[in-house]
């Protein structure tokens, strides 16, 4: 299976939410399974029910995670040595040149992606677009509404 590239913060947050499943949310499924059989015929038992599709969407998300993990390739943006360049998990401030808005990212692996607090995944058009370029760099994103055009500003790697 290809290594899927992660940033060590992205890895934290996995790890993280890998031990709450773990340690919170499975032993209190494991109780609410064992008091809905306390109640009886399990075959009418609306809890009983409840609490193994709990179990099963917390063991499926358990065994995803563990999965993303094992196949990381968790890579620590601030001892790369990238000349100058964005690369994956670079912070980069770019702007549009026709409109004239600028926007900050950080380019990183797709389970950490989230527009809304600034991460693009590494396989975005934007992000495609941006890797290997420098400061100073002219851009075109191919996006669904015609080709735009962004200058990179600055590239960070924090």
């Amino acid at each position: 299976m290809n290594k899927v590239p992660l940033t060590v913060t992205g890895a934290k947050k996995l790890r993280e939410e890998l031990d709450e499943l773990k340690s919170v949310v499975r032993p209190r499924i494991i109780k609410a399974i064992a008091e809905a059989r306390e109640h009886g015929d399990l075959k009418e038992n609306a809890e009983y029910h409840a609490a193994r599709e709990q179990q099963s969407f917390a063991e499926g998300r358990i065994a995803e995670i563990e999965g993303k993990l094992s196949n990381a390739q968790i890579i620590d943006v601030t001892k790369l040595d990238a000349n100058g360049k964005v690369v994956f998990g670079a912070t980069v401030e770019i702007e549009e040149l026709e409109s004239g808005d600028t926007v900050t990212y950080q380019i990183v692996g797709e389970d950490e992606a989230d527009i809304k607090a600034g991460r693009i995944s590494v396989g975005s058009p934007i992000a495609r677009a941006l890797i290997g370029k420098e400061a100073e760099d002219v851009v075109i994103v191919k996006a669904p509404g015609g080709d735009i055009e962004y200058e990179i500003l600055s590239i960070q790697y924090i």
